[in-house]
């Protein structure tokens, strides 16, 4: 390794999912840069891995931190970036850092693991593409459901992080602004007491009242009928997507997944006009 920037994925709560390359990385980097340097000492310490140099970054300090850091890496000392859990940058301090890395000739490189967004998305069961990523939601009602209405109209798979003690609220706002959807709340993930609690927007869940730590939420998108669209409607969005390029089957799926077509039939009708 030779000046670089290492963005290096930690495990959300399994030791296991520290990948062999993780642990090479955070061994040879000259210095790693953490949210919580006790946090990631504990956690290195537990995973058999010895780091040089711990050197704090978070929300409060990473303006600050940035000239010294580059100063370091321009020299030609190389850092690994963690977050305290998961992947940097989601919903944790490092973009800013990161953007100043690339606008000085400093070479940026993932090292890519466990990120609690993918982990809940891919087990929940909700379509898991398009979607959107929130990060943690505003603290109040008003932002929240501005927040979220900005998607309302979108037919996409919403993520975000929440705090235990916000999560019903955030669903109450969620069913209000966007009406009755699937659910998907995960919790512990990775961990003992891994828990996937499914339901409805607009329906109690008393589980919801056992919830501890933060939490990722999966609300998936509206749900539509065939009868939502006409067969001009698919028709003409079936032809605009064609006229970009885009092969038939993907056009298909896509007018598929927005209109509540089968996508068989909407392909047997983009063929027939061809």
């Amino acid at each position: 390794m030779h000046r670089m920037l290492w963005i290096v994925s930690t495990p959300l709560g399994n030791r296991g999912d520290l990948s062999p390359r993780a642990r090479e990385t955070l061994a040879a980097a000259h210095f790693v840069l953490c949210e919580d340097t006790r946090r990631t000492g504990q956690l290195l310490a537990s995973c058999g891995v010895t780091a040089r140099e711990l050197v704090s970054l978070h929300e409060h300090n990473e303006r600050q931190r940035l000239p010294s850091v580059l100063a370091r890496l321009q020299a030609g000392e190389d850092a690994a970036l963690v977050s305290d859990a998961g992947t940097p940058l989601v919903a944790d301090p490092g973009y800013r850092l990161v953007a100043a890395c690339w606008q000085t000739g400093i070479a940026v490189s993932p090292v890519p693991g466990p990120c609690a967004a993918l982990a809940a998305l891919t087990a929940s069961g909700l379509p898991p593409y398009p979607f959107a990523f929130l990060g943690f939601l505003p603290r109040r009602p008003g932002d929240v459901a501005a927040a979220l209405a900005l998607y309302a109209a979108i037919p996409l798979t919403l993520v975000w992080y929440e705090r235990k003690n916000r999560v019903p609220a955030s669903l109450r706002i969620a069913h209000q602004v966007l009406g009755e959807r699937s659910f998907c709340v995960a919790r512990e993930l990775t961990k003992v007491h891994e828990t996937f609690i499914h339901g409805r927007l607009g329906q109690d869940v008393p589980e919801l009242s056992e919830l501890l730590g933060e939490v990722t939420v999966v609300v998936g998108p509206p749900e539509v009928t065939p009868a939502a669209w006409d067969a001009p409607r698919v028709a003409a969005e079936a032809a605009a997507l064609a006229a970009t390029g885009l092969a038939p089957r993907e056009v298909a799926r896509r007018v598929a997944r927005v209109s509540g077509w089968p996508a068989k039939a909407v392909y047997r009708m983009l063929v027939e006009e061809a």
